[in-house]
């Protein structure tokens, strides 16, 4: 993957974030500009992936984008929010990130 790739994944990162921050205080707390920012996130970080996809493909970007993001909103989560894993769910983060390892690595150590 390029610098502009991973700048442009860690863009949609940061979007998705900020959707997921707003999607939980919409949680705690309902009103209809709260619903519209987070939409309006969310639709800006699926535009980014577009693009990430016809670059790299579509199982390839979402893997990505999917564990990363998985990881930082349990960071938030678990940090800001206060919230807590179980065994299992924290078993369940670790096989993501093992797997998208294996996704993104796969093909260098099979010689592609």
């Amino acid at each position: 993957m390029s610098a502009w790739g991973l700048g442009q994944l860690g863009l949609s990162t940061l979007i998705f974030l900020l959707g997921a921050t707003a999607a939980k205080q919409w949680g705690l707390a309902p009103s209809f500009g709260k619903i519209v920012l987070t939409l309006v996130l969310y639709s800006l970080g699926n535009l980014i992936m577009l693009r990430l996809i016809r670059e790299f493909g579509m199982s390839i970007s979402f893997s990505l984008s999917a564990v990363i993001q998985l990881v930082a909103v349990n960071v938030v989560a678990l940090v800001f929010y206060g919230e807590r894993l179980g065994l299992l769910q924290a078993c369940g983060v670790t096989l993501a990130i093992v797997s998208v390892a294996l996704i993104t690595l796969g093909p260098y150590f099979e010689g592609r």
